[in-house]
């Protein structure tokens, strides 16, 4: 028998197994709870919950370790494809040169978007939002390719029309929002180079890809490909233990990424940064304010709900803004307020204490502005870097027999049952 942990009510005792994980990071399991007992668990926010066994992303926030599929964030950085870890994400495995190129040649193939989709595009209000537009589009999405999700065999087809199509539906979206002439996807062109060929290509300006340029988003999207059940993967588990369509899962998780809580924090650590600079340029009020705690602000891009270390995506992210900058030859002042803001921040003793330390938030902003990306596209390109993430989150919620509707409890607190009142004795 494996070990078990003991829940003592009013005197009687309950034995619940344990669930012990690969890395140590083990779990109580209570699925029978209610049933033997009457009681459920209240945990807001899920911070002790696990809603499932996963393989894919291993996090460690004690000690700062990020892996996919058992290899570390780091190696990846350095070694890896966008296109590669999405394979590795999505199938499991990395690829061998021939897998790799079936799946390259299925992005190529499986790039363009179908012309009726264009009046969709074309018809939304000019200040609509990118990413209320992407989640729209992803929808649609189904209607046009109804059926084929159903053959188990076309399952990989499937996730390389998301990864590929999202990516044009992006770049899209920006080109008819600034009434610019569409850019169609090149079968020349890396996955990375053809988005920014997509994106800043046009016949009067002509873009020249620049290799350091594609390596910066290729490490920013391999950064943020999954990040274990973060608030939009949970969102794409649960709408998928409906068994919707994966369209239908991801475009939930592209609503719920929108939140500046989420996906938005980087757009919201350069509007900080903005902020500052506006103001003069010095952070030390701004982290006064952060200490606050009648003051309502907070430092957008320090601190994160599960590391208590540095995040090592930030330790890349900060490399590759210094290497991005250094290659435009641009002197950001933003940048200046960033340096400035990091170190007053990492030497003061209340975000010492809090373990309030930069996140990967604070540099991609910078990296994405610094290569011409919009404001508001910021959130975009996140939700492209996690596509691979959710499709591999939904896939392998897909076999898992666990799998069943969520439907989490509650702990009532109105009122008890009373009489309706006619509105004439009010």
């Amino acid at each position: 028998m494996g070990k078990t942990a003991t829940l003592i009510i009013d005197g009687k005792s309950y034995e619940f197994p344990i669930i012990e994980g690969t890395e140590g990071d083990n779990a109580i399991d209570i699925s029978s709870l209610r049933a033997r007992t009457g009681f459920i668990t209240y945990d807001p926010g899920f911070a002790n919950t696990s809603v499932c066994k996963s393989s894919i992303t291993f996090m460690d926030g004690e000690k700062g370790i990020l892996r996919y599929r058992g290899i570390p964030i780091e190696d990846l950085a350095e070694h890896s494809t966008f296109v590669e870890t999405s394979y590795l994400l999505i199938m499991g495995h990395l690829p061998t040169r021939s897998e790799l190129n079936r799946f390259s040649v299925r992005l190529n193939d499986h790039s363009l978007v179908h012309e009726d989709m264009r009046h969709f595009f074309e018809n939304f209000p000019r200040r609509a939002h990118p990413m209320g537009i992407l989640s729209s589009m992803v929808t649609a999405l189904r209607e046009f390719y109804r059926g084929v999700l159903e053959e188990e065999e076309n399952l990989e087809i499937t996730f390389a029309r998301l990864l590929s199509k999202v990516r044009t539906m992006a770049a899209m979206s920006y080109k008819i929002s600034r009434g610019h002439k569409v850019v169609y996807p090149r079968h020349d062109l890396t996955y990375c180079a053809n988005f920014l060929n997509m994106m800043f290509d046009s016949p009067v300006r002509p873009y020249t890809i620049d290799p350091d340029i594609v390596r910066a988003l290729e490490v920013f999207w391999i950064l943020h490909a999954d990040h274990e059940q973060n608030c939009s993967t949970a969102a794409v588990r649960l709408v998928g233990s409906a068994r919707v369509n994966i369209y239908a899962a991801i475009s939930a998780g592209i609503c719920a990424l929108w939140g500046p809580l989420h996906g938005g924090a980087n757009q919201a650590v350069v509007e900080m940064l903005q902020q500052i600079y506006d103001s003069g340029g010095d952070p030390m009020p701004f982290i006064e304010r952060a200490k606050d705690k009648s003051d309502p602000f907070r430092l957008m891009g320090f601190g994160h709900r599960v590391y208590k270390t540095y995040d090592p995506r930030a330790k890349i992210m900060k490399k590759v803004c210094d290497k991005v900058l250094a290659k435009l030859g641009r002197k950001d002042p933003l940048l200046d307020v960033a340096q400035r803001l990091e170190e007053m921040a990492i030497k003061d003793p209340y975000f010492i204490d809090h373990n309030l330390y930069p996140n990967v938030d604070f540099y991609s902003g910078i990296v994405l502005r610094a290569i011409g990306i919009p404001l508001n596209m910021f959130t975009v390109m996140f939700a492209i870097g996690r596509l691979p993430g959710w499709i591999s989150q939904w896939k392998e919620g897909r076999y898992d027999p666990d799998w069943k509707l969520y439907r989490p409890r509650q702990v009532y607190v109105g009122d008890r049952e009373r009489e309706y009142v006619y509105i004439d004795e009010r």
